[in-house]
This record gives structure tokens, C-alpha cells and sequence, in this order.
């Protein structure tokens, strides 16, 4: 099965954010990565409702939201109703995460756990049955255009273990760093969704960009 690849709305250029958005919908992309910001869980604010609304009326393919906010279950049907299909929360920010993952579900939207990069995958031992995706900071969330950590290889690997044991439909995302030089690697190693924002959105050519992110790995 081939990965996806959900491009980072975050890099795109917000005086033309319908020009790109139709830059991925007519792409190889599949999903738009939806990054909310609350400057409280992270030092940066992002967008809120009207963009997402307005970015869903544009968008031809499912919007995968990632909140860095705090208390995310407060939010879950609003997001659901401007549009989210894949809803992701973080661990670090939810202390009554099952119930969350559970109303995330009820809502009709794929449940997601998103972890920095400090927090190892055993965490997630007791929810990964009831989850579609966990998400991998392999950067400190916040800010575009970071380096990529080292360590999130031996987190895909420690979370292949926990996939094969307990969810094997769970989807691996890897947000922060991916580049045309790592990609192949991260697959490799058990990814199955890429984001990517500087590396689409700053190249000359973000469709052939998409596309090089797109290829097959052996």
C-alpha cells in the first residue's frame, strides 16, 4: 500500500490560500494538514473556524485538523462541523484522553494522537486499539521549517511494534522535517502519512514536489 501525503496548509501562502488549495487538490496530495494553534500548548497561533470553513469549501480532499491547542474535547463538534475528517489531539494536552478519542468518534471523524517529541510511543498502549493514526512530532510543534530529530526513526520502529500487536489498520504520520532526502526512509521504517510544508510549498514546483513525495518506495 502506498503512502499518503498531506501537504501543510500552515506553509501555504495565505494571500493566495485558494490558489494553492487548488494547487493540492489537483495534485497527488491526499489530505490537507490543518495545523490549529492556540499560543497556550505552543508558542505560535495559527487559524481557527472561518479559515477551516473556508479552506473546506475550496478543499476536494479530507482535512486531517492537528490540534496544538489545550483542552482540544471542548472543541470536537466544531471542528467536525467546518469540515474535519481526521481530527488528531495531543497526548501532552488531553489527561482525559480516551474519553476525547471516544467523542472524537462519536462525532464521525478518524481519531488521532499526536506525540512531541519527548513523550515515547508506550504511552499510547491503552488507547491504540480505539485510534486510526498517531501522529509524530519530528519536530517541536509550533513553528514551520525546523530540523528533522533523528529519534523519530526509532519511534516509527518502536510504533510498528504497538501497530502489528494491537491496531494493525493504525495509520504512522510523521509532521515536521520531511524532506525529498528523508521520505523514503521514514516508509521505510513504518510511515504511512508525510506531511510536509516548507518542503512543498517553498520548492519552485510544489506539484512535481507532491509527486517526487508521492513515489513508490522500495
Amino acid at each position: 500500500m502506498s503512502h499518503l501525503i498531506a501537504p501543510s496548509v500552515l506553509s501555504a501562502d495565505f494571500n493566495n490560500l485558494q490558489r494553492d488549495a487548488e494547487m493540492i487538490n489537483n495534485s497527488q496530495a491526499d489530505w490537507f494538514h490543518v495545523d490549529v494553534m492556540d499560543g497556550v500548548f505552543v508558542p505560535n497561533i495559527s487559524f481557527g473556524f472561518p479559515v477551516i470553513k473556508a479552506l473546506n469549501k475550496v478543499a476536494t480532499k479530507p482535512l486531517d485538523v492537528h490540534l496544538m491547542i489545550v483542552r482540544p474535547e471542548l472543541y470536537v463538534n466544531q471542528f467536525r462541523d467546518v469540515g474535519a475528517a481526521v481530527l488528531t489531539v495531543h497526548h501532552e494536552a488531553s489527561p482525559h484522553l480516551h474519553r476525547t478519542i471516544q467523542a472524537i468518534k462519536s462525532a464521525e471523524m478518524k481519531a488521532g494522537v499526536a506525540l512531541n517529541p519527548h513523550t515515547p510511543v508506550s504511552v499510547l498502549e491503552e488507547v491504540i486499539a480505539d485510534i486510526d493514526l498517531v501522529t509524530l512530532m519530528s519536530v517541536n510543534p509550533g513553528f514551520g521549517g525546523q530540523k528533522f530529530i533523528e529519534n523519530t526513526f526509532k519511534k516509527i520502529a518502536d510504533l510498528v511494534v504497538l501497530k502489528n500487536k494491537y491496531n494493525q489498520s493504525l495509520e504512522i504520520e510523521i509532521d515536521g522535517g520531511v524532506t525529498l532526502d528523508n521520505y523514503e526512509k521514514l516508509v521505510q521504517t513504518g510511515a504511512t502519512v508525510l506531511v510536509a510544508g516548507s518542503t512543498v510549498f517553498n520548492s519552485s514546483n510544489p506539484t512535481d514536489t507532491i509527486k517526487a513525495l508521492k513515489s513508490d518506495v522500495a
